[in-house]
């Protein structure tokens, strides 16, 4: 009979280390993979923000150029990627040039 009794208790108590272990696999996925994530897009939209002409940006399709001109009505900035050479892409696809910068992540 207590056989059964220590049975059920190690059950129940198995129960409540596998709600302990599910919580600290989320604590442990969300302080190395989804913060960090949040802090570095948190950083990107800050330098969207304060983007200013003749800043070198690489834009979401791998361009490298230099900030000629920003357009805050329509959202867009002019991308100088070469001599004469200007392309109009979304503010929100512009990126630092982390090469000219000589701080690569």
């Amino acid at each position: 009979m207590t056989s059964i009794v220590l049975a059920a208790q190690a059950a129940q108590g198995g129960g409540m280390s596998m709600i302990l272990m599910m919580v600290a696999i989320f604590a442990i996925m969300y302080f190395f993979m989804i913060k960090p994530q949040q802090k570095r897009q948190k950083e990107i939209q800050k330098f969207q923000n304060e983007l200013t002409e003749g800043t070198e940006v690489v834009t979401g399709g791998g361009i490298h150029g230099v900030v000629k001109s920003i357009d805050l009505a329509k959202n867009t900035v002019d991308v100088k990627i070469a001599r004469d050479v200007v392309v109009t892409v979304e503010k929100t696809s512009v990126y630092k040039d982390m090469a000219s910068t000589g701080l690569q992540k």
